[in-house]
């Protein structure tokens, strides 16, 4: 159902508060996510881990897992990935053929990345959606992930200044309070933040797990659903915590006029 907002929600939204530090993001970004007839049969997709505000690559090991979702049949792309260079760091990058039309859902798990600063382990379950050719079903599935966002808004064909909306789910169930983070991929380092709390904003979900943000421009933006596991992970002979983030990265298109 479609949702209005009033312009006080909307202030709120865009009020929201953030971590003084920008976060760390997986990223699958793929390059168009409607991809019609005269753009050609396939899309190009980067994987990579970063900081995606400033710009400021990490090092992406090979992943666990990488695959697309269509029509409920998931196809193993792991091996298929090739090596690449992705804000100065080592990451990913893949030409996929887009043979039917549908939505297709692109997932990633990676190794668990140590992160000293925090003094714990972060898995972040990464995934984006592409619509191929006009056809744009299936974009409301869930992938069987172990944490994920599921679309209640269509993660594309969205104008700057839509309301976005995602489930928070881990371990198949949805998430109350959970804090999502946000951030801009600021891919041409054309984007100023007048403060470093402006980098990260975060928002919560609700009792049912439901959060929502709009968009103040056009252009990639990743949401990171973060919570922690109930398991530890070794470092050093000791027990450290898990960051699992459910990430999903939409794509908000500026208006356009003749």
């Amino acid at each position: 159902m479609p949702i209005k907002l009033s312009q006080m929600a909307l202030t709120a939204i865009f009020a929201a508060a953030a971590t003084a530090a920008s976060s760390h993001y997986g990223m699958v970004i793929p390059s168009d996510n409607m991809v019609d007839q005269e753009d050609g049969r396939s899309v190009s997709l980067t994987l990579s881990f970063s900081h995606p505000f400033e710009g400021d690559g990490m090092v992406l090991d090979e992943p666990v897992s990488f695959g697309v979702t269509h029509e409920g049949e998931t196809t193993d792309l792991l091996g298929l990935l090739q090596e690449a260079e992705v804000m100065g760091q080592p990451g990913f990058v893949l030409d996929y053929p887009l043979e039917a039309p549908g939505t297709h859902a692109f997932a990633m798990e990676p190794q668990p990345y140590w992160e000293p600063g925090e003094d714990s382990f972060i898995i972040h379950y990464t995934k984006t959606y592409v619509s191929a050719y006009g056809e744009d079903g299936g974009w409301d599935a869930e992938l069987g992930l172990r944490t994920e966002i599921v679309p209640v808004s269509k993660p594309f064909a969205l104008w700057t200044g839509n309301a976005f909306q995602g489930v928070v789910m881990l371990d198949g169930e949805p998430v109350p309070h959970s804090d999502v983070e946000i951030e801009y991929y600021n891919e041409d380092g054309a984007a100023v933040a007048p403060s470093e709390l402006m980098i990260t904003q975060t928002v919560k979900a609700d009792e049912n797990g439901v959060f929502t943000y709009v968009a103040p421009r056009g252009g990639w933006w990743g949401f990171a659903a973060l919570n922690t596991a109930p398991e530890t992970m070794e470092h050093e002979g000791e027990d450290k915590a898990v960051e699992l983030g459910a990430v999903v990265w939409v794509h908000f298109e500026d208006w356009m006029q003749r």
